[in-house]
């Protein structure tokens, strides 16, 4: 069972692994601010589940407008956020891209094959762990600005498969605030069902011990049901759910 303080905690390490260009606060919420394309890293977030003043919202648009960015909120799909959900839809705003927050224990995901060859984690990312995030299937200016969030956090690590001098699977590691925290996962296409993210879990996840963390978090996307079988099957289990609401397009 999640508390209130488990819930902090994420958020705040999900900023720290997503970098925003600015982050500023007001009570019970974080405010990350970025010119990038990383939803996580320019949506003001509550820092715990329960009933929060709607009287907050002008202030927390007025935060973004005043430094130059355009607001966006990232709200748990839950009861408690019901008055942000009909304030926002009367001004007009979208609800977008429903996520799932998943968690579990990292002792879990050491059950998994670590794998011949098992993954490698690096300080920074190599031109082949580049190659295998920007690859097949994504937009290349939101892939170059995902990197660059990632590569610009603090005390990331970067894991790669290798075969044959070729990177086959990469992800990200970020360690803070209690928590493994799991990012950026790609697998080659002609790859995928072999194995080979459960590799990259399981080395992210053997660092994450020796370090003494016992938690680990991530995000996906709630039509990535792939994806989720596979965190499922290393024991990861649905957290909360949550969705970003944006502001009406302007033509």
């Amino acid at each position: 069972m999640l508390t209130a303080a488990h819930i902090e905690s994420i958020e705040r390490a999900t900023l720290q692994a997503v970098a925003p260009e600015v982050v500023d606060a007001l009570p019970g919420w974080l405010l990350p601010m970025d010119r990038g394309t990383v939803g996580r890293a320019r949506s003001a977030v509550p820092l715990h589940h329960g009933a929060h003043d709607i009287s907050l919202l002008p202030a927390i648009l007025a935060r973004y407008a005043a430094l130059g960015f355009e607001p966006c909120l990232r709200l748990p799909d839950l009861p408690a956020f019901q008055p942000w959900f009909d304030a926002l839809t009367q001004r007009g705003w979208r609800r977008e891209q429903p996520t799932l927050t998943m968690t579990g224990e990292v002792q879990s995901l050491l059950t998994l094959p670590p794998g011949s060859p098992p993954a490698e984690l690096d300080n920074a990312p190599d031109a082949g762990w580049m190659t295998m995030f920007l690859g097949e299937g994504l937009d290349p200016t939101d892939g170059a600005s995902r990197s660059r969030s990632l590569s610009r956090a603090t005390g990331t690590l970067f894991a790669s498969v290798r075969e044959q001098g070729h990177t086959v699977a990469c992800g990200a590691a970020s360690f803070g605030h209690g928590w493994l925290g799991v990012h950026g996962m790609r697998t080659a296409a002609a790859r995928r069902g072999d194995g080979l993210a459960g590799r990259i879990l399981h080395a992210m996840a053997t660092e994450a011990s020796r370090r003494g963390l016992a938690g680990v978090f991530l995000q996906v996307d709630a039509s990535n049901l792939p994806a989720q079988a596979l965190y499922r099957r290393a024991g990861l289990t649905l957290a909360w759910s949550y969705a970003y609401w944006r502001p009406p397009l302007v033509d």
